[in-house]
Parts: structure tokens; C-alpha cells; sequence
């Protein structure tokens, strides 16, 4: 067992986002910009908000945004970010572990980006949650990691990641009720941990909630 298989999810990413003063970009993904950027603003539900880059965007475009993260020193990075840019009142922030944490009504977006983890973390039920919380025409986007990074050292080792195919069928939503809008590996450009570019793969899903028949 490694050192991560040891330790709580909590204390995990708490000591991750607390390791530098930033971990992430502070900027939207650029799958939640291409495939939520012509959605009229409602209710969104952010999970894992990581430091609030997708809360912040979503909210600059008037949506509502609950953002629910494990890392209190994320959160209060986020809470920071919003408060600076006048976007305090636009979004709630949840401290949360997404196994155990069930969200509340219904929401017009609910967004998961790249919900992967070295330590403990059940994604398809997480997901099917997430989908039980999307309202009537409202839209599911999911994003993950199409490929290992090209510095990851688990892309030698165990599985391959899942494509949207595949997180599609273990979500196993009633065909009858969705509407499937985008499932497709998208490569993008990206920064490595030494600077240099790297072409990476987003796993990109999107469906939207119809009435039931």
C-alpha cells in the first residue's frame, strides 16, 4: 500500500492544495467553456470545485453556483476569488466529501470535471448522483481525463482510463429520459509540471434531462 492508499481523502487533498499557495490554474476548463458557454444561466452544481476556475466563470455569466469541495484551504481560495471579483453572492460553497455528500434539488447544470483520485474515491456512484440532481431540460456535462498524462506514473500500470462511452453506460440513466449532446475524446494543449506543452485528452459526456415519458 502506498502512501496516498493510507491516507483519508480529506486529509489528502487538504495537504495537496496546501503544498503551494496555488494548484491549479485559477482559469474555467476548457471543456465546461466549448459545452456550457451557450447554456442560459439557471442553478449549476460544481463537484470537486477544486479552487473555483469553473464556479467563478459560471457565476461571471449569472449563474447560481453551489461548488462542493473536500479542502477547506481550496474552498477559502475560491471564497477569496469570488469575493475579489464581486461574485460573492453568486455562489455557495460546500465543504464536502462527494462519497458520502448527496446534493439537495434540482439543478439546470451540474458539473464534474475530472473527478480522478489517488486515494479513495467512488466516481460512478458519485456520478449517478449527480445525474439524479439534474432538473428537466437541464444538462449533465461530465469531463475526465481521456488518457493518463504524459508525466503520469499510472499511465504504465492498471486499466485504461474510461471514455464517455463508457462512463455513459455505468451511469445507466433510462434512455428514454436523456438526451446524449456530446460524447467524444477531445485533445487539447496543456502545461506539463515542467513547463513544457503537452497535447492532453479530455473524456467529454453531455446529456440533457427530458420529460419523462
Amino acid at each position: 500500500m502506498t502512501d496516498h492508499e493510507q491516507q483519508s481523502p480529506a486529509s489528502f487533498w487538504e495537504s495537496r492544495y496546501r503544498e503551494s499557495d496555488r494548484t491549479w490554474s485559477g482559469r474555467a476548463n476548457a471543456a465546461l467553456e466549448r459545452e456550457a458557454g451557450g447554456l442560459t444561466p439557471g442553478r449549476a452544481l460544481d463537484l470537486g470545485s477544486g479552487e473555483g476556475g469553473d464556479a467563478l466563470w459560471l457565476a461571471s455569466r449569472g449563474w447560481s453556483v453551489t461548488a462542493v469541495e473536500i479542502s477547506p484551504t481550496a474552498l477559502a481560495r475560491g471564497r477569496s476569488a469570488a469575493e475579489s471579483a464581486g461574485l460573492g453572492d453568486r455562489i455557495s460553497w460546500v465543504e464536502a466529501d462527494l462519497a458520502a455528500w448527496a446534493p439537495e434539488g434540482e439543478y439546470d447544470l451540474v458539473s464534474a470535471h475530472f473527478l480522478h483520485s489517488p486515494v479513495e474515491l467512488p466516481r460512478d456512484e458519485i456520478l449517478r448522483r449527480a445525474a439524479s440532481a439534474v432538473a428537466v431540460s437541464g444538462v449533465l456535462l461530465i469531463v475526465g481525463h481521456g488518457a493518463f498524462p504524459p508525466w503520469s506514473t499510472h499511465r504504465h500500470e492498471g486499466p485504461p482510463l474510461p471514455g464517455p462511452d463508457e462512463v455513459l453506460k455505468s451511469l445507466a440513466l433510462p434512455e428514454s429520459e436523456w438526451t446524449l449532446l456530446t460524447s467524444a475524446l477531445v485533445d487539447r494543449d496543456a502545461r506539463s509540471p515542467s513547463g513544457d506543452t503537452v497535447v492532453m485528452t479530455d473524456a467529454v459526456l453531455m446529456l440533457r434531462r427530458t420529460v419523462p415519458v
